[in-house]
C-alpha cells in the first residue's frame, strides 16, 4: 500500500507539474528499468521527497502505464491513418516508419521503456494491453509486408516473417541511440532507413 498521500516539500520552488513527473519517471525507466527503479529514486531526480511523489500517483506502476499507453495510444492514431489511407504497399511501409520515429522523437524514453519491459509488464493485470498492442503490430506490419509481395512492390519469396523481425527490430531499437536534438529530424532518419531497406546499400 502507498504512503499516506503528503504535501510536498517546502522548497521555495514550484512544485513539478505532472507531465514533467511523468518524463522524469520514463527518463528513469528507460535508464535503470523498471524494476530496478524505485519511487525513490524517481523523486530524488525530480527533486521532491517519495512522499510527495504520491500526491500525484499512486505507485510506480500507475507511472509506466500512463506513460507506455500515452506512447501507444499516439502510435495507434498515426498508424491506423496511414492504413486507412490505403495507399500502395511500398508507400504503406514508407508511412509506417516515418511514423515510427516521428513517435520516438515525440516518446523516445517510452520507446525504451516499451522495448525493454513489454514482454514482462504484459504479465501483470494492468498491462494486458502490450501484448494485444504487439499483436496488432505484428499484423499490420505483416499484412503490409504481404501486400508488397502480391502486387510485386517487393520481391517474390520474400521471407514475410523474418522481414518483419528484420524491420521491426531495426526500427525500434533505434531508440537506443537517437535523440531528438541531434543533426537529423526524425523524418530525416525514416527516409534513410526505408530507403535502405527497401532499395540496399550496394551501389
Amino acid at each position: 500500500m502507498p504512503p499516506k498521500k503528503t504535501a510536498p516539500p517546502a522548497t521555495g520552488g514550484a512544485r513539478p507539474r505532472r507531465p514533467e513527473l511523468l518524463a522524469t519517471a520514463a527518463e528513469v525507466f528507460a535508464e535503470q528499468g523498471y524494476n530496478a527503479t524505485t519511487v525513490r529514486t524517481i523523486a530524488d531526480r525530480a527533486g521532491m521527497l517519495a512522499g510527495s511523489l504520491y500526491y500525484h500517483f499512486h505507485s510506480k506502476e500507475a507511472m509506466a502505464d500512463e506513460i507506455l499507453s500515452a506512447f501507444l495510444t499516439e502510435l495507434w492514431e498515426g498508424y491506423d491513418r496511414i492504413d486507412a489511407e490505403d495507399r500502395p504497399p511500398r508507400a504503406t511501409f514508407e508511412g509506417l516508419v516515418a511514423e515510427s520515429f516521428r513517435q520516438m522523437e515525440r516518446h523516445r524514453p517510452a520507446v525504451a521503456l516499451y522495448q525493454k519491459e513489454a514482454r514482462t509488464l504484459s504479465a501483470l493485470p494492468r498491462f494486458e494491453y502490450l501484448g494485444e498492442s504487439q499483436r496488432r503490430f505484428q499484423e499490420l506490419w505483416t499484412r503490409t509486408l504481404r501486400r508488397g509481395v502480391e502486387d510485386g512492390s517487393f520481391r517474390a519469396g520474400l521471407d514475410v516473417p523474418l522481414a518483419y523481425r528484420f524491420v521491426r527490430d531495426t526500427v525500434w531499437t533505434a531508440a537506443v541511440w537517437y535523440r531528438p536534438e541531434g543533426r537529423k529530424s526524425a523524418d530525416e532518419i525514416a527516409a534513410h532507413y526505408t530507403s535502405m531497406v527497401l532499395d540496399g546499400i550496394a551501389a
